[in-house]
């Protein structure tokens, strides 16, 4: 556990800058399917650097940010500073530390893949009120669906140390029909990052599975980014396209 939960520490400033947010039919969604209020109270599981806790810290929602690696956290703690209703907790998905039936709505985004998911499910029915919902949420990016992103993809495939391991497309119907024992729902939105290079070397290297500055490869590496950059940008910007997956299911 320590390994996966330290290896997020020398990205945080490239995860705060380059990561992208979350669509605002994201809260509609919950609103109309999960009944989601501002009066709801929130449990951010997986929380980083808070990404994903501001859009409900701007719904009104109090919003306990549960995350086990303190330099997100502070992180958070800092991009986050004008919320006071924004909570930082020292927990995992298998254990937040939150009392027992004092949530009303657990959200897990871009992390989903790190959980153990039965220890999960158990913590999450915990933690839920009656009634409550689980929301499990990321940002997809698209493989192929431009050169572009065909190109940064087989990249991303040549220097990432573990890339195919840990990515969220690994997460199937398989696992989530197993996650949530009956019925859930999903929706879709496209989400869309336009980035200059410093936005684009910043989004790579924000991701756990790249080698980091001072690795053998990782000049080789870099100029390989800017030969992509180069070859696609428009006016000095590249669109990197983004599937935003939102599943859902009341306990």
């Amino acid at each position: 556990m320590a390994s996966t939960v330290e290896r997020f520490n020398d990205r945080v400033e490239n995860y705060v800058k380059y990561r992208p947010g979350y669509p605002p039919e994201v809260l509609d969604v919950l609103r109309r399917e999960c009944g989601l209020s501002k009066d709801d109270v929130v449990a951010d599981v997986g929380s980083g650097t808070g990404i994903s806790s501001r859009i409900f810290l701007e719904n009104g929602n109090r919003v306990f940010g549960v995350e086990p690696n303190a330099a997100m956290t502070a992180a958070a703690v800092d991009q986050l500073a004008k919320f006071p209703w924004f909570i930082p907790v020292n927990g995992t998905a298998e254990a937040t530390t939150l009392r027992e039936q004092s949530i009303d709505i657990v959200v897990s985004a871009q992390a989903f893949h790190w959980f153990e998911p039965a220890a999960t499910r158990r913590e999450f029915e915990r933690i839920l009120r009656p009634g409550g919902h689980i929301v499990l949420m990321w940002n997809e990016r698209r493989l192929s669906s431009t050169p572009f992103l065909a190109e940064y993809e087989a990249l991303l495939i040549k220097f990432g140390r573990d890339y195919e391991q840990v990515r969220h497309e690994n997460i199937g119907d398989e696992r989530l029909s197993r996650f949530f024992p009956g019925d859930y729902g999903h929706a879709a939105f496209e989400n869309i990052q336009h980035l200059d290079f410093d936005g684009l070397k910043g989004r790579m290297l924000s991701s756990s599975y790249m080698p980091a500055p001072g690795d053998e490869v990782f000049d080789t590496m870099i100029g390989e980014l800017q030969d992509v950059f180069a070859k696609h940008a428009e006016s000095g910007r590249i669109k990197v396209f983004y599937d935003t997956n939102v599943y859902y299911s009341r306990v």
